[in-house]
């Protein structure tokens, strides 16, 4: 029997409460395993630290684990959902790009419709007199186009989620997408 295609499930997760991060999780390795893939997310590779390992090595450490836990994968779903501000996690967007740039298939969802331009003010110059893109995408044109260009599709919500991060049909449609590509 053919091995199940991994797919890296990246997104601002991480950063939640243990039972939230838990659950959702949970959620987006059920559905990937209806369709026949396997649910790799950051946290599936065990890392210890020592008391007295310093800061910027454990965040070095995790980063090559996840970089390793990425090489595995066959194709990446991002929440691209804005995180802490007006765009998505710069993690999450890191993820995407590294992925794209192996020629891995990038698929994404976010829960907020509003475009980019809007968030950032629906104006043509920020309070620094720096331009605003208006490409009306729903992240930055480099972003999306990413995802376009490898052969994966940006999902955003109509409604909102069960959770201010996280809608399960939304999530099902990106793996449907993944199935059928």
């Amino acid at each position: 029997m053919a091995k199940p295609k991994r797919i890296y499930l990246a997104g601002p997760e991480v950063f939640f409460p243990a039972e939230e991060y838990l659950a959702i999780v949970a959620e987006k390795k059920r559905v990937l395993q209806e369709y026949g893939f396997e649910g790799v997310d950051p946290l599936d590779t065990e890392l210890a630290f020592s008391d007295n390992q310093a800061k910027p090595e454990r965040g070095h450490r995790i980063y090559r684990a996840n970089r390793e836990l990425m090489d595995s994968c066959d194709s990446i779903i991002a929440n691209l959902t804005p995180f802490r501000g007006i765009s998505a996690d710069p993690g999450t967007v890191f993820e995407v790009g590294y992925m794209i740039g192996q020629g891995k298939p990038a698929f994404g969802f976010t829960l907020d419709s509003s475009r980019y331009r809007k968030r950032a003010g629906a104006t043509d110059l920020d309070e620094l007199g720096h331009t605003i893109e208006d490409f009306e995408m729903s992240d930055n044109l480099m972003i999306e186009g990413g995802i376009r260009d490898s052969g994966g599709q940006l999902f955003v919500a109509e409604q909102p989620g069960e959770h201010r991060f996280f809608s399960a049909e939304l999530f099902r449609r990106c793996v449907q997408a993944l199935a059928h590509a």
